[in-house]
Order: structure tokens, then sequence, then C-alpha cells
């Protein structure tokens, strides 16, 4: 299928610094930024930096991100899923992953996370996809945070719900390893009801939960 997507940028002041949120940033965009050494949440800045431009350029890669200057200070990945995990069993080709989302400890709390997710959605670029995000309780940062796994969890929610990302029940057994853990989904008003009803048997493999 083909994938749209439509650069879009936003400023916001912060202190007397000027905070760009824009994308999907491409891959040769990204060779001129530098990570902010806060960013090692999935892996090393430099590492992530490299895996940053990769899935920017595949045909369904997206990168929002947030920077100043030159520096980037949080960013949100979309792509297909890996191909170890079971959605992507079905090939599905309007099925999308929000992979990660990060944002430097200096800036949180200022609502970038909610803001980049939000670039991602405007102008009905994702209205074609289902996009989902499955959230692990071990790659979240509750040590900076002084969250409980419980009110973390509940932030996810409350973030992923900005663009209309709710809760949806599934029998993956690594998401069921542990109950703070859960999938997020948005199904685009464009989907057709084959992909939905495609979706929803790889959420449930197991024939006693049908």
């Amino acid at each position: 299928m083909e994938h749209r997507k439509t650069y879009i940028r936003h400023t916001l002041p912060y202190q007397n610094k000027e905070i760009v949120i824009e994308g999907p940033i491409t891959s040769t965009g990204l060779l001129d930024l530098q990570m902010h050494p806060d960013l090692d949440a999935f892996r090393r800045p430099r590492e992530q930096h490299e895996a940053l431009v990769e899935i920017a350029g595949l045909p369904e890669g997206r990168i929002i991100l947030a920077r100043v200057e030159n520096i980037i200070i949080g960013y949100v990945t979309f792509h297909y899923p890996d191909e170890m995990e079971r959605w992507s069993q079905a090939h599905m080709p309007d099925l999308i992953e929000l992979g990660a989302i990060e944002v430097s400890n200096e800036y949180r709390s200022l609502g970038l996370g909610s803001r980049m997710i939000q670039t991602a959605f405007e102008d009905n670029q994702m209205e074609h996809y289902i996009v989902f995000t499955t959230e692990y309780y071990w790659h979240w940062d509750l040590k900076s945070s002084g969250l409980s796994v419980w009110d973390y969890r509940k932030m996810m929610e409350r973030l992923m719900q900005t663009v209309d990302m709710f809760w949806y029940a599934t029998d993956d057994p690594e998401i069921c390893s542990h109950p703070a853990n859960c999938l997020m989904v948005r199904i685009g008003k464009n989907v057709p009801l084959e992909s939905e009803e495609q979706f929803d048997r790889l959420r449930f493999q197991q024939r006693f939960m049908y």
C-alpha cells in the first residue's frame, strides 16, 4: 500500500529556547542531528540514532521528534511490527506499530510525548492504519519518574488516549506475563472490516479465548 507522509512542524517556546516538534523526518534529515545523552532507555544514544535513521528510511517508517537546535530531545517511532512478534504473522500492510517513545529527563513534564504523538496523527495520516503499541513495564523509567508501576501505566494510558488509542484485550503471552503490561490500539476510520477481523485473530490465538 502507499504510505502517505505529510511533514508537519510545530514550535514551542521554552525558557530562552525554541523546541521544534516535527515529522515524519527523513533519514537524511536525521543525519545532521545528535541525540541528547539522556535518550538511553532502549539503546545507547549513538545506537538509537542509527536505529532512527534506519526506521525513517523504511517505506512505512515514521519518526516524529522534538529537538532544540540540532539536539534531539525526544522521539516517537512508527514501523511494521518485528518479524519475531505475533503481530507480523499476518503480514498486514495496514497494521503499524508505535514502537518507542522517549523524552530526555531535562525536558519532561512539558507534554512533549503527547505533542509528538498528536503530530503523527495530524492531517488524517493514520486513518488507513490500525496503529498499536505494546506497553511493557520493564521499559518504563520508574526510577527517574518516581512513579509506581500502576501510576506509570495510567500515565501511558492517558498519553495514548490523546490520539484515541485504547486498551484492547489479548492472549499474547508476553503482554499477559505481567498485569501492568497492556496492548493499546487505534483503528483508523478508513480501515476495512476485513483488517479489523484479521487483527482480532492476531489478538486471540488460543481457542478457549474466543
